[in-house]
């Protein structure tokens, strides 16, 4: 699984015109599925980015979690992060994951985070969505179940 992390004020999703979810001070998690991927991938990627130490403490120091911070956790399914640009001007998505397998992985991921106590607002699966986001610092990480990078 892959993950781009971004510290943020504020985010929202927006599908039709119609806003169907919202968080505040925490992380927009962008996220997407490979075709590789299992329930493991999903345990490390929540674990690591509930407890990821990207927020300010006192001192400005990057030192805090959003658990720490009790913050709120955006998830937005997006499958083109395992889009492959290396040949031709078109991407390949071969190693993303079939829809059906990756909103399983996708809604078990959102369940974990929420299990270890953040609340968590969710895109919708395989909509066009409206992503807005203030993001702080910037800060923004990107992630990999097979610690690709």
């Amino acid at each position: 699984m892959r993950a781009v992390v971004q510290l943020t004020d504020n985010a929202s999703v927006t599908v039709d015109d119609q806003e169907i979810a919202a968080a505040g001070t925490g992380l927009t998690v962008f996220l997407g599925v490979g075709q590789e991927d299992t329930e493991l991938d999903a345990n490390y990627l929540a674990e690591k980015i509930v407890n990821l130490r990207i927020f300010p403490d006192e001192a400005g120091k990057m030192n805090l979690s959003l658990k720490d911070i009790k913050g709120e956790l955006l998830v937005v399914s997006q499958f083109t992060l395992y889009g492959d640009c290396r040949k031709g001007r078109r991407p390949s998505f071969d190693t993303a994951a079939p829809p059906r397998a990756a909103i399983a992985l996708y809604e078990y991921f959102v369940t974990l985070c929420r299990d270890m106590g953040v609340p968590v607002a969710c895109g919708k699966f395989q909509a066009e969505m409206i992503v807005r986001l203030t993001n702080h610092g910037p800060v923004t990480m990107l992630l990999d179940s097979k610690r690709l990078f």
